[in-house]
């Protein structure tokens, strides 16, 4: 049993049933707040518990999964190319959304917790929560905030938007692909530029590059205020 554990495929393979389950459960149950990601986790969590299993060799087994998270985010070029004449065409609205959306976000963050009393290296942990897991940890490292932290804001925000915001489209029957595409990519960074690509090509091309603008403002927002 300490070998299979040990090994550098168990825990990348049991990532990826778990996930692949997670995504199967919501297809059969159409229930949007069935996330995978969010059902994943919890399952992970339980089984890591259950079989009091270290966190520390979870995480060097499922290495291989980190280190393809920043290829991953690369990938999200295609649509983008895919789409570039629509990106030339709205190129205007994508770049006002995104430097609102990143200032809002830096600026609802430091209001919030000075409301509720946070101290400096929580705060600073939070600010890049809403862009894409790599360069909110590389915000974090340069402005002194906890790495941990911020995975954790960053993976909390993106299951929310991913989840909310095409509910609330839909509710405000905004049918506005532009919109809904850099707000998902604004707002939910990776995990809300993949239910973009759910939802259209277009929506998918938008976010992606959102997703990288956003992170542009947001490291200098950060860093400015």
């Amino acid at each position: 049993m300490n070998e299979l554990l040990n090994g550098p495929f168990f825990f990348t393979g049991l990532c990826l049933i778990v996930y692949l389950l997670a995504c199967r459960l919501q297809r059969i149950t159409r229930k949007t707040w069935l996330n995978p990601l969010l059902v994943s986790i919890l399952v992970l969590i339980g089984i890591l518990s259950v079989l009091r299993i270290p966190y520390a060799h979870f995480k060097e087994g499922s290495s291989v999964i980190a280190m393809m998270l920043t290829p991953a985010t690369c990938v999200l070029a295609i649509p983008m190319y895919n789409q570039r004449k629509i990106l030339k065409q709205n190129l205007a609205a994508i770049l006002i959304g995104t430097f609102l959306g990143a200032l809002s976000s830096i600026l609802s963050v430091t209001l919030l917790c000075r409301i509720f009393g946070l101290n400096e290296l929580i705060t600073r942990s939070l600010l890049p929560k809403s862009v894409t897991t790599p360069i909110a940890v590389s915000v974090c490292e340069v402005s002194g905030g906890l790495p941990a932290i911020t995975v954790a804001a960053v993976i909390l925000t993106g299951i929310l938007g991913s989840i909310v915001i095409p509910l609330l489209f839909a509710k405000l029957k905004i049918k506005n692909s532009v919109a809904l595409g850099i707000t998902l990519g604004t707002a939910s960074h990776a995990m809300g530029t993949s239910k973009a690509i759910e939802i259209g090509e277009q929506e998918g091309g938008l976010s992606g590059l959102a997703i990288g603008i956003t992170g542009i403002f947001t490291v200098i927002l950060s860093l400015l205020l």
